[in-house]
């Protein structure tokens, strides 16, 4: 497959996610013993929130005009990943998420990962859960919240984004264990001779 193929629509926007996690880390980044303000929440709001979204484009893109790839079921995943952690990481500071919140979801994230490096050396491939995708909805929603922190229109905004963190939370610790298991499920079906060297 030639480097212009890989190139495609749907990467060039996962790209553009990766490429936004640094700027939202340094818009989250207050001056020192200084909360972060609302123009910077929201300004980290707006920039989450549109990069989030790129990620229901690239992946029905990808489906849609058969433009599915290797890169592209590599750094799909991992843009994502790296979204949440890094924002979840920026808020830790201020107080926004507690540490343990945030130790969860990162250790479940490398958990996963390594699970699914294992499966592949062993030719195993466990598709995505609905509660795998529940959960990155839930994270999702719970940090632009999050990031937003401020009450608008009398909403309590933070209160709110706690609520889906919290959610989110269940679902990251399940999701890893139904990964988890069905890793050693599928592992065990697989017959030695049957498995991709």
């Amino acid at each position: 497959m030639s480097s212009v193929s890989r190139l495609n629509p749907p990467n060039i926007l996962t790209l553009l996610r990766i490429l936004a996690i640094p700027v939202v880390v340094l818009v989250l980044l207050p001056p020192a013993g200084r909360e972060i303000s609302f123009a910077r929440s929201l300004a980290a709001f707006l920039l989450f929130g549109a990069a989030t979204i790129t990620d229901l484009f690239d992946g029905y893109i990808a489906r849609r005009y058969q433009m599915v790839t290797s890169l592209g079921k590599l750094l799909d995943p991992l843009a994502d990943k790296l979204l949440v952690c890094a924002a979840m990481v920026m808020l830790i500071p201020p107080g926004r998420v507690p540490a343990w919140m945030a130790v969860i979801v990162i250790a479940r994230e490398i958990g996963v990962t390594a699970l699914r490096g294992m499966a592949s050396t062993e030719g195993v491939i466990i598709a995505a859960s609905k509660l795998g995708k529940a959960k990155t909805l839930l994270l999702n929603l719970g940090m632009g919240f999050l990031i937003l922190h401020y009450p608008v229109f009398g909403l309590p905004v933070h209160t709110v984004g706690m609520v889906f963190l919290s959610a989110g939370l269940v679902l990251t610790a399940w999701s890893g264990l139904d990964y988890f298991f069905r890793f050693v499920g599928e592992i065990f079906k697989q017959e030695p001779g049957a498995r991709v060297p």
